[in-house]
């Protein structure tokens, strides 16, 4: 059966839960402007649940015969279909644990000139390894909810870090950044004290989302020393609604790029480029307001999704359904191929489009992804103010 114009046709088919007029969540897969429900087309129970945690658990060949299933139903008509325009999208998946990486070669440059210019732009283990943080699971939020402008501890403008220098201040964040991603969905989890070997990754990944990975830079900054990211990421992650399955994007993978030096043994495929040994050339468009200011391209990324797993659980680190984990900003070689704002306006010193630099109150980001023909779930947020806090005090207002 052939795709479709829209770029949502039966060579895509992502899944999501969905509601219909404050009705229960349903699994459904999303065809062209309908939403097929799928408890209601085939009768099995895990569709009839308000996540996909038990469908992702049955494992790869339950995925593919139900892909196979549904496309066999798409040619008559049925009466299981709803209006996408009657549907309410809910958060796909409930995320068990979240792992965020940092796999472009061009973002970790770009990061590295920007606050180390007169030093190494790479850390000395970032080609030997894809470096990681373990993120906040519960703060991943599905597409279109707003995002709160966070507050924290940050140093004053133009302050050191230098011993018996300015103290920090409790405020908002005026650094306020997006993080262009993609994020891969575990469908088949792992032991405690097991590893997945880097050929494995399509036994254990079931898709793909969109990902916004919303960055305080300067409480980042303060804090991430010694221990690496913490409250600068932990407020908000948006992911798309919808899930692509990685049986629809067989025609998006690519051969990785070269890695020098070579990776250890546990990091290297001796499988074929589809099963995860290569990347993925999937498209990204970071849009402001209604303007395309960047348009990262994921195929340039130098670790590749399924090194990502291998090492996220080569200590033995269990996973289950639902885990989710990124492959941290996408940036390309070219300026207008960058996935943060912190790249785009460099550190803040080249103000980009309308004078930008970081994110304002009001503004609205919207990450939209293309692989080929078919159109990715977007990723969409809209920036609010700071909120006052309370203690014993009386109310603690963000400065």
């Amino acid at each position: 059966m052939s795709g479709s114009a829209s770029g949502w046709g039966s060579d895509h088919l992502p899944y999501g839960v969905f509601s219909v007029g404050g009705g229960p969540k349903r699994i459904g897969v999303r065809f062209d402007d309908t939403v097929l429900d799928l408890y209601a087309a085939t009768g099995r129970g895990e569709f009839a649940q308000p996540s996909l945690n038990a469908f992702l658990s049955l494992g790869r060949e339950a995925w593919e015969s139900t892909r196979a299933e549904i496309r066999s139903r798409l040619g008559s008509s049925n009466r299981a279909a709803v209006p996408l325009a009657d549907v309410t999208l809910h958060l796909p998946f409930e995320v068990g644990d979240y792992v965020d990486f940092y796999c472009s070669l061009d973002h970790a440059t770009n990061v590295g000139r920007i606050f180390r210019p007169d030093g190494e732009a790479l850390t000395p283990n970032w080609r030997h390894l894809p470096i990681g943080y373990h993120g906040r699971s519960g703060t991943v939020v599905v597409s279109g909810t707003d995002v709160v402008r966070p507050c924290g501890q940050r140093l004053p403008a133009g302050s050191s870090t230098a011993a018996g220098g300015p103290q920090p201040e409790y405020g908002a964040t005026r650094r306020l950044d997006i993080e262009a991603e993609l994020g891969f969905v575990i469908g088949t989890g792992s032991a405690l004290g097991t590893r997945i070997g880097v050929d494995d990754f399509r036994d254990h990944v079931f898709g793909v989302v969109g990902l916004n990975d919303w960055s305080a830079r300067d409480i980042q900054a303060w804090e991430y020393v010694p221990l690496g990211p913490f409250l600068g990421k932990s407020f908000a992650t948006t992911i798309s609604a919808w899930v692509t399955p990685l049986q629809a994007l067989e025609d998006a993978w690519v051969d990785p790029p070269e890695q020098d030096p070579e990776p250890l043994p546990y990091l290297v495929s001796t499988g074929s480029t589809n099963e995860g040994g290569g990347g993925l050339a999937i498209d990204v468009e970071v849009v402001l307001n209604g303007e395309v200011v960047s348009r990262p391209p994921y195929a340039s990324m130098y670790w590749s999704p399924a090194q990502m797993l291998a090492h996220l659980t080569v200590n033995g680190a269990s996973t289950r359904p639902g885990d989710l984990f990124a492959s941290g900003t996408i940036s390309g070689p070219e300026r207008d191929q960058r996935g943060s704002f912190l790249e785009l306006s460099w550190g803040g010193r080249e103000p980009f489009g309308d004078g930008r630099t970081f994110l304002e109150d009001g503004d609205e980001v919207v990450l939209r992804y293309s692989a080929g023909s078919l159109v990715l779930g977007e990723v969409a947020g809209t920036v609010r103010p700071a909120r006052e806090v309370e203690n014993d005090r009386g109310p603690v207002r963000p400065g």
